[in-house]
């Protein structure tokens, strides 16, 4: 495995007003400056959340940071405090003539914060930035309140969570609602066009590939005095399979969602082993690794490996082979030559706001893209990945989809409630329903 590449990442204006910005504006942004306001409510305060936030009023003019809402008081009043304090100095945000807008009534925190944003009335765009296992739950409100959706990935941690959101897509067609996801990957120019090659027959049928998300460990938290175990397991939410998915779904989600692209299909099926020797308590119950064989429709196999173990050499990329030659689907190659020119990867858009700005110009165009679908089937391949590694079992799309093994049933969370006490899953033991 030589040729892996190293880790690296990673309201309304008034209408004088409105002209005088519109005026200093590049004339391509001049039509945008006066449509009706982009109203964006973020659920999920944390550091993507915010980080979205930021990312979405840097990716189109008169966008506007209405609300906000978190599970935690401080995350909530600490993200208000954070985007109050953007924009002083912000040249690219006077351009677009953007601000934010959030008055202390406009910030929410509890449990049903996601409610209180997603149909605050100031909201008519949701940023969906909380831990995965609320996913589900927080698509399918904002859909039916007829809110326009950015939601992070992964978007479930289980199969009843994935048919939720494949609902969702569908009701979303219906009302001619926007979804876009966080796999950036999709709205990264190096990608779109080393993709399209492959799709163009750059390296023949394609017959197998690789992925690979390889990190050290990321990180705990520790417990707080008064946390009930619930809040605790919210803070900590990446140690724990509920609310987490496991790191290959939370991170491995990216490269697995590269090859369903690359083949343009979703997997037949998984067979996959892990395992963890960590053993602190704030760790949880998640694996250290995972190695997995992925099935597509032919008889193609592409192998998956996502580890989190500190001191190692680690790497994050995916490659593809044909029946023509292979990609480094990661690092933008066609045959060993460069799929795109290399200033042009040097001056292309922030894959981070490039979504948002996809989105957005698909709104004012009438014509909203919608993504849940692809994020759905890209999520649950990463869950089958797990599943397998968990059971020891071989694990199809199918039984993924259909299983009614839930982890947690969050719509129906108090702060008091009593978990339930996890144990690290034993293969051969576990079973998936």
């Amino acid at each position: 495995m030589s040729d892996l590449i190293p880790i690296h990442r990673r309201s309304a204006l008034k209408t004088g007003a409105a002209l005088a910005a519109a005026s200093a504006l590049p004339a391509s942004l001049y039509a945008a400056a006066n449509e009706k306001p982009i109203r964006v409510g973020l659920v999920g305060c944390g550091g993507r959340g915010t980080g979205a936030a930021h990312n979405v009023l840097h990716a189109a003019p008169n966008v506007v940071v209405t609300a906000v809402g978190d599970a935690f008081e401080s995350q909530a009043k600490g993200c208000q405090g954070r985007l109050n304090g953007i924009g002083k100095d912000d040249a690219r945000l006077k351009e677009l003539g953007n601000k934010v807008d959030l008055p202390d009534d406009r910030v929410f925190w509890g449990l049903d914060a996601y409610k209180k944003v997603i149909n605050c009335p100031d909201v008519d765009y949701v940023i969906l930035a909380t831990p995965p296992g609320f996913r589900p739950l927080h698509i399918t409100e904002a859909v039916n309140a007829g809110k326009h959706v950015f939601t992070e990935k992964p978007v479930g941690v289980d199969g009843p969570g994935i048919r939720a959101v494949l609902k969702a897509f569908d009701e979303a067609n219906k009302k001619k609602l926007g979804a876009a996801a966080g796999t950036q990957r999709r709205h990264q120019l190096a990608y779109i066009e080393t993709i399209k090659k492959i799709h163009d027959g750059a390296i023949g049928d394609l017959v197998t590939g690789r992925a690979y998300w390889n990190q050290g460990i990321l990180w705990t938290r520790a417990r707080k005095e008064g946390m009930t175990d619930l809040e605790y397991q919210m803070w900590n939410w990446y140690n724990y399979t509920w609310i987490c998915g496991d790191h290959v779904v939370e991170q491995h989600v990216h490269n697995l969602d590269v090859l369903n692209w690359c083949f343009n299909e979703h997997p037949k099926a998984v067979i996959a082993m892990g395992g963890r020797s960590r053993s602190k308590p704030e760790y949880g119950h998640i694996f250290d690794f995972f190695s997995a064989q992925i099935e597509y429709s032919g008889d193609r196999h592409c192998i998956s490996m996502a580890r989190q173990i500190s001191n190692c050499w680690n790497s994050v990329t995916e490659f593809v082979s044909g029946t023509k030659g292979n990609s480094h689907v990661g690092g933008f190659t066609i045959n060993g030559k460069p799929a795109i020119e290399r200033t042009a990867v040097r001056k292309a858009t922030d894959p981070y706001v490039q979504e948002h700005t996809d989105l957005i110009e698909s709104i004012r165009k009438g014509q909203p893209i919608n993504e849940l679908k692809n994020v759905a089937e890209s999520t649950l391949t990463a869950i089958m990945v797990r599943e397998s590694a968990y059971t020891g079992q071989r694990i199809t799309w199918e039984q993924m989809l259909n299983s009614n093994k839930v982890y947690l049933d969050v719509a129906n969370l108090n702060k008091d409630i009593a978990v339930p006490e996890w144990k690290v899953a034993v293969p051969g033991s576990t079973q998936l329903s």
